[in-house]
């Protein structure tokens, strides 16, 4: 079900499933994605009892568009919903790509919001910066990061065609991915809409650079304390699972990795009843 959310850094969009007086899950779709990913896990956390909550992020229509959109701006997004479907108690966070991304630094600055964080397809942000650094097929793996930098060209090669662009880069990243046929199509007209918002994430990871350095310097980001479960897919074709190798020293709380075998980057579409079991089970565990 659609509903509004409204937050004290905006009104947002999301999907609602599960008891109103159930537990609560907020999930965080990537790019190019939208909360539409978690809709089967969604309906598999409510037949356990659990209200999930998979908003469209700043800059996916028909949330707010409105800018910056760099991790820290996301990060306060996110802990305004919580704050909002969640004034006094903690709740379950979970992250895929971008919203991965953002997961950590909300955890880590947010930490009485969460009380459990799931991150899927990417590893800590510290650790993939360095796989960056050492890791050739990585960096060549990244291509896109870099391409999106320049203003226009991407944004056009993403129209061209009807945004075959997003066609290549799911077949790419999942391979043997199969797709609900209304997927795509839905996914396409969020982005026709969005743009270039969501490739402004790209452009926030460089610039301004000063602000760049100080992310990477952040202390809090070094340290996250929520109880944290990685997933990542053995068949990612976009972020390694050895990227993640070492990100468990940026833990001061309980962290488990697991690759799931056979699954590629989109891993909510790919394996939504082993999402969900493993959000539940690390919920309990936590």
């Amino acid at each position: 079900m659609e509903q509004l959310l409204l937050t004290s850094r905006g009104a947002f969009t999301t999907l609602v499933e599960g008891p109103a007086e159930g537990p609560l899950v907020l999930l965080l779709h990537g790019f190019p994605d939208i909360p539409h990913a978690f809709t089967l896990t969604q309906k598999l956390l409510a037949a356990a009892g659990v209200r999930s909550v998979a908003p469209f992020l700043r800059g996916y229509d028909p949330s707010p568009l409105e800018g910056p959109y760099d991790v820290e701006t996301i990060a306060a997004d996110i802990e305004a919903m919580a704050r909002s479907l969640s004034p006094s108690r903690p709740i379950t966070l979970v992250g895929h790509d971008w919203g991965a991304a953002c997961s950590y630094v909300a955890a880590a600055r947010y930490p009485w919001r969460f009380d459990a964080l799931v991150t899927v397809s990417v590893p800590h942000p510290l650790a993939f910066l360095a796989a960056l650094a050492r890791d050739p097929e990585q960096l060549a793996q990244s291509w896109y990061m870099f391409f999106f930098q320049p203003p226009w060209l991407a944004e056009a090669t993403l129209r061209f065609g009807h945004f075959a662009f997003l066609d290549h880069l799911w077949k790419t990243w999942s391979p043997g991915i199969t797709l609900p046929p209304d997927y795509l199509p839905r996914l396409k007209h969020c982005m026709d809409r969005s743009l270039p918002a969501p490739l402004a994430y790209y452009r926030s990871m460089f610039r301004p650079p000063g602000a760049a350095l100080r992310r990477i310097l952040d202390p809090a980001i070094r340290k996250i304390a929520t109880p944290t479960l990685h997933l990542t897919g053995d068949a990612d074709r976009c972020i390694k699972p050895e990227s993640g190798n070492g990100q468990e020293r940026y833990f001061t709380g309980p962290f488990r990795s697991e690759v799931v075998a056979g699954a590629g980057h989109f891993l909510p579409m790919e394996r939504p009843a082993l999402l969900a079991e493993r959000i539940l089970a690390h919920r309990a565990a936590r």
